[in-house]
């Protein structure tokens, strides 16, 4: 049935004064007299190590995983976890490698970043395309989800429910970085046994069907006999899904070219660390780094439990759309409104935590981006940081409502997740090329960043439409392959103009890189080994 009940609205109202009540808290305690912009922007030196894992989680894990994740589990199986798997290895690499560099040189956006390595027209075109990315893809694409599971498991329209999310977010938001990180945790908590809860629910009605009686572990077992084909993590040529998740390019090409972007390269999580020192935050992503693993468990697997109960006959309705047509999104809301009273309501608080989280960790982002890197710099050079961070909170306002109009423009699309993947993906490769040059090649010159910032939406959008325009003469690649051939040719082309215009603008003393800034504990190691001992058993178990 499509509504809560009383039970679901008592928990859901407690989650709600939990979240609201925690954060005031946390606003009042740890509120700056001189309202630094530091301090609203990336709370400075207040985050916490599980603080700091806990709000990456937060924001990187949002409607598209429940929903989207869910529905690539359905159509495509188990391998779509290879997203989540493979950033926990990527987490590590960003922690040692990458991390440091932004730490020891102050760095607090990436738009200065490249202001400080380059130069200013790189970093102002990079920053007006990450805000256009922020809010017309990433924002539209969690509260487009986010609307269409509430609309889905409850009374509330689509259009209500878009308002609805995109308040709570604002008003997470305003109170800053310190407000956003601590109630980051709660919203991890909650999430995660809100997502267990409906997993357990999938799989327990699983078993239940095949005459079980509910045995979870039973229910593991028919989920692997009776769909063997939704079990393999890379899939070959033959494949029907290939074009989706092409062979290796999952594990050493596109995705990690895909990976490195999103959480070296990336301001909304990037950010999350860039307050604290150096051994704090790393002890921070490693801790996102385990909780990665836990990520299919609760948005993958159910969507195979769907995919076997809709072909033994059930969900056939609820599983289709207007037209007929399977809908693999409509996997995750229709086994949420199987939840009986009060366990929906769990469920219901963590997908708006995984969705609220999110929707704040990115607004903070635009606000921060925005504030410092377009307002500061050609607006009002003399800004102070109270003003800054009053610019920042209008900001979050006005993007946020600017996603929230774009927003039902989206409800065509069948596989939400990937969509975001997709396109997301057609700056990821020139993102990542100027980053890694810019911090290991030091003859990258500001010219060669200027061309591969300026080629990196041609060179993908060519890729992706050349085979329609040419009737398939030009091979049709996947799009993790198209990221990794864009990266090679931007890397290509930025060393060539580099070494052709070595006299060209090049300021890599800026930027101070040396080794030792690349040691790490005794304990990050031991923890990285068990991530990557875990990732090597579940690639072999279900390559």
């Amino acid at each position: 049935m499509n509504q809560l009940q009383a039970a679901d609205y008592l928990v859901f109202f407690l989650y709600f004064l939990i979240i609201s009540c925690y954060g005031y808290y946390i606003f009042q305690k740890k509120k700056s007299k001189k309202a630094l912009a530091t301090d609203f922007f990336l709370a400075e030196g207040s985050l916490t190590w599980w603080a700091i894992g806990a709000s990456l989680i937060a924001s990187n894990i949002s409607a598209e995983h429940f929903i989207g994740m869910s529905g690539s589990g359905f159509a495509l199986g188990l391998a779509i976890s290879t997203y989540e798997w493979m950033s926990a290895f990527t987490l590590i690499i960003v922690a040692v490698f990458i991390l440091p560099i932004y730490l020891r040189n102050k760095i607090f956006t990436m738009p200065q970043f490249l202001s400080i390595r380059y130069n200013d027209t790189v970093s102002t075109i990079m920053a007006v395309f990450w805000l256009l990315v922020y809010v017309f893809v990433n924002l539209t694409s969690i509260i487009y989800l986010g609307s269409l599971a509430i609309s889905s498991i409850t009374n509330i329209s689509f259009e209500w429910s878009i308002v609805g999310l995109s308040l709570f977010a604002v008003i997470v938001t305003l109170g800053g970085m310190k407000v956003i990180g601590y109630t980051d945790v709660i919203q991890v908590i909650v999430l995660i046994i809100g997502g267990l809860v409906t997993t357990y629910l999938a799989i327990a009605l699983l078993s239940d069907h095949f005459g079980y009686g509910g045995n979870i572990l039973k229910g593991l077992a028919v989920l692997k006999r009776e769909a063997p084909s939704h079990f393999h993590m890379i899939f070959d040529k033959t494949h029907k899904n290939y074009p989706e998740l092409p062979g290796l390019s999952v594990l050493i090409g596109g995705m990690m070219v895909n990976n490195l972007a999103y959480w070296g390269c990336n301001q909304y999580i990037v950010q999350r660390a860039l307050g604290a020192d150096l051994v704090t935050a790393r002890k921070g992503i490693l801790f996102a780094a385990f909780l990665k693993l836990l990520i299919p468990i609760i948005a993958v697997l159910p969507g195979i439990a769907m995919y076997v109960l809709h072909q033994e006959g059930m969900f056939q309705t609820e599983m289709s759309g207007i037209d007929g047509i399977i809908k693999p999104d409509h996997a995750y809301p229709t086994l949420m409104n199987l939840l009986p009273p009060g366990l929906k309501g769990v469920a219901f608080a963590a997908l708006t935590a995984a969705i609220v989280a999110s929707l704040a960790g990115k607004a903070n982002s635009i606000a921060t981006i925005f504030s410092l890197d377009i307002y500061k710099k050609f607006l009002n050079k003399n800004a102070s940081d109270r003003k800054l961070v009053l610019i920042g909170r209008w900001v979050v306002i006005i993007s946020m409502l600017v996603a929230a109009i774009v927003t039902p423009a989206l409800r065509s699309l069948d596989q939400a997740y990937q969509f975001i993947q997709e396109y997301v993906g057609f700056i990821s490769p020139g993102v990542l090329a100027i980053f890694l040059l810019g911090f290991y090649w030091k003859k990258t010159t500001s010219e060669a960043a200027l061309t591969g910032a300026l080629l990196t939406i041609p060179i993908s959008a060519v890729l992706k439409f050349l085979p329609i325009w040419t009737d398939d003469w030009f091979p049709d690649f996947p799009f993790l392959d198209r990221m990794s051939i864009t990266f090679g040719l931007i890397v290509l082309t930025m060393m060539v103009i580099s070494l052709a215009r070595p006299k060209s603008q090049n300021n890599a003393h800026n930027i101070h890189v040396d080794l030792g800034m690349f040691k790490v504990t005794p304990g990050f190691i031991i923890g990285s080994v068990i991530i990557t001992g875990i990732l090597t058993a579940l690639y072999t178990v279900f390559w």
